[in-house]
């Protein structure tokens, strides 16, 4: 079995102070953070940047100083800025990151609904495959975010007709309101419905963070864990960094006997070199 990603979301676009004061706003908090993350095992930083007052933003110069940071401490690993944004943004908002050409960067490949209200996360097929396309012309590998088994049928359609690069890399998120639930089942069914060659990750939002990550390592898949989807570290028990989460699936890991990959060694699993 292949060694063990682990990505760190460090931040997200929604969660904030108020609900854990670890959560990072600042540049140096969010290099901080990252550094905690990457010192403890993570491969990737999964990227989001807010102003000081935690408003999010998609602004090229905020992530290229976040990036400059992060590199400064921590030089070999692979940064993901995120091309969702937070909803309302337009697609030239959420596209900016691009601008910087990073090695990887998200790509999600259906709309879905958030939560009870009326939130709604929008990505249209054109929306798609305008961030596809800037992908392949630029050289980034997008991660494909998945929140129900559709958006994997999407992108194969997506990447038949030129619009996503091969080998693809799935993200599943699961267990969003609005998005596929987080069961063994589901995580199987979403397994065996992506193409051969293909690799993939699995996270689980809030309660659904660990067991979600275990089902992955057992599965042969990778993991994200962060604050951006789960600010506990158990039930009642606030998680004090990114840090931390990214150590506990490591003891995890290694009572299931999978080894964790260094970024270089990511790379080669996600044919980034």
């Amino acid at each position: 079995m292949k060694k063990l990603i682990i990505t760190a979301a460090i931040c997200g676009a929604e969660v904030t102070k108020e609900k854990n004061p670890a959560v990072p706003y600042t540049i140096d908090e969010i290099r901080q953070e990252a550094q905690k993350a990457y010192n403890a095992g993570a491969s990737i930083i999964h990227l989001h940047v807010r102003e000081d007052d935690g408003t999010p933003t998609q602004c090229k110069k905020r992530y290229a100083a976040c990036i400059e940071e992060i590199k400064r401490y921590c030089p070999d690993v692979i940064i993901q800025p995120s091309t969702g944004g937070a909803i309302g943004m337009s697609n030239e908002q959420r596209m900016q990151p691009l601008d910087l050409i990073p090695e990887m960067a998200t790509l999600s490949c259906g709309t879905v609904n958030f939560g009870n209200g009326d939130d709604v996360y929008l990505n249209t097929e054109n929306t798609i495959k305008a961030f596809g396309s800037k992908m392949i012309e630029l050289g980034i590998k997008p991660e494909i975010e998945v929140f129900d088994k559709g958006m994997i049928d999407t992108a194969i359609r997506l990447n038949k007709e030129g619009f996503l690069a091969s080998p693809m890399h799935f993200n599943f998120l699961m267990g969003v309101a609005g998005g596929i639930a987080g069961s063994p089942r589901d995580v199987a069914f979403l397994i065996d419905s992506i193409p051969q060659g293909s690799t993939f990750t699995v996270c689980g939002i809030g309660r659904m963070q660990i067991p979600m990550a275990t089902l992955a390592i057992i599965s042969g898949g990778h993991v994200r864990v962060g604050f951006e989807d789960n600010i506990y570290l158990e039930k009642g028990v606030l998680a004090t960094s990114n840090a931390v989460l990214v150590e506990k699936v490591i003891r995890i890991a290694k009572e299931l006997g999978r080894e964790v990959a260094t970024p270089e060694e990511a790379r080669k699993i996600l044919n980034l070199n």
